[in-house]
């Protein structure tokens, strides 16, 4: 079985095919980081016309490196949500124009589900596991039972970890992404310098918080000398700021897997999931700790044509109807119901 992937929800156009094997036979990506930094943060128009204007050759070229035609393919599968409205419905188009005219199944992905089951792309992972979710716009904690089958236990109840990445590195003139950022200056920092808190440390459950952390950083910011920041006050407030978010990572996932009931695994996806500092801590818990190659963290189309190859092989198409959805909760799947997990994954 080979699928082609397509990636639009937020500011990477990519495209990819994948079998069953596990094999990715050949990924396009392109980044617009360049198109969005002068702005300090993604812009969805500038975003969705850039969508528009390469996928169709990323597609093409990703379809050449594999070395397939359309008539080659078992279905297209692309995101459908959950993701800034106007990327998303370019990448879906192309995907339904490709299977109408080619008669080829179309599988609408969730942008999160595919996060979650990247790690059985690159790791044969098998059910059920708990899956740490962080990115830009997401911080969850789940346990996967199976394709469709996502069972929260914790979220943030306001920030994302991503975002907060973001604007502190913006608030300390580090640019945008300032989640990378963050992360190189945070390697010369002095994590014990500014003391900072760590919300939800302690707390039952498993929900997290970063607002207050953000806060205490602006407020450290303000309180140092008129002027711009020096270096040393930009990489010590960086580590510090690091060193927390993995405190309450680390304390989170711990009341998450009490929570589970199994010795993990433990699964780290998303974007903040390529923060080598936070995978360290994490890996500092008891349980088995899996996450994907730095490069399929972040967002790409390979992880989006395994997601579709998960739902195809159970026989789970949708309808050229299915309408992308700015908004679609992991856990709240609004679609027909999936089968139980194979014997072999319980």
């Amino acid at each position: 079985m080979i699928l082609l992937g397509i990636e639009t929800s937020c500011d990477e156009t990519a495209a990819a095919v994948v079998d069953d094997a596990r094999t990715i036979r050949a990924q396009r990506l392109l980044s617009q980081l360049d198109d969005h930094a002068p702005y300090g943060g993604v812009v969805p128009e500038i975003a969705a016309r850039a969508h528009l204007e390469h996928l169709d050759i990323l597609v093409a070229g990703a379809m050449a490196d594999a070395g397939l035609g359309f008539a080659d393919l078992d279905g297209v599968a692309a995101t459908a949500g959950p993701g800034l409205i106007g990327g998303v419905l370019v990448g879906t188009l192309t995907a339904k124009a490709i299977c109408a005219v080619h008669d080829l199944p179309f599988v609408a992905v969730n942008h999160l589900e595919a996060h979650a089951l990247t790690a059985r792309l690159t790791d044969d992972v098998a059910f059920p596991y708990l899956l740490l979710l962080v990115s830009g716009g997401h911080c969850q904690l789940l346990a996967v039972e199976g394709v469709g089958r996502h069972r929260r236990l914790g979220g943030t109840v306001d920030d994302a970890l991503g975002e907060a990445f973001d604007k502190v590195g913006k608030m300390l003139g580090l640019g945008h992404p300032g989640g990378p950022a963050v992360e190189r200056a945070a390697m010369s920092g002095d994590p014990e310098r500014f003391d900072l808190p760590r919300p939800m440390i302690g707390r039952p459950g498993c929900d997290f918080s970063f607002s207050g952390l953000k806060t205490a950083v602006r407020q450290a910011v303000e309180k140092r000398p008129p002027g711009p920041l020096d270096p040393t006050d930009v990489a010590d407030l960086c580590a510090a700021f690091q060193a927390a978010a993995g405190d309450v990572l680390v304390d989170r996932c711990r009341h998450a897997l009490a929570l589970f009931g199994r010795p993990g695994p433990l699964v780290v996806a998303g974007g903040v999931a390529a923060n080598t500092y936070l995978r360290a801590r994490l890996d500092s818990l008891d349980v088995p700790m899996i996450a994907p190659p730095i490069a399929l963290c972040t967002d790409n189309a390979a992880m989006i044509a395994w997601a579709g190859l998960e739902r195809l092989r159970l026989g789970l198409t949708d309808g050229l109807d299915f309408r992308a959805r700015p908004r679609w909760p992991l856990d709240e799947d609004r679609r027909p119901e999936v089968p139980p997990a194979p014997t072999d994954e319980l």
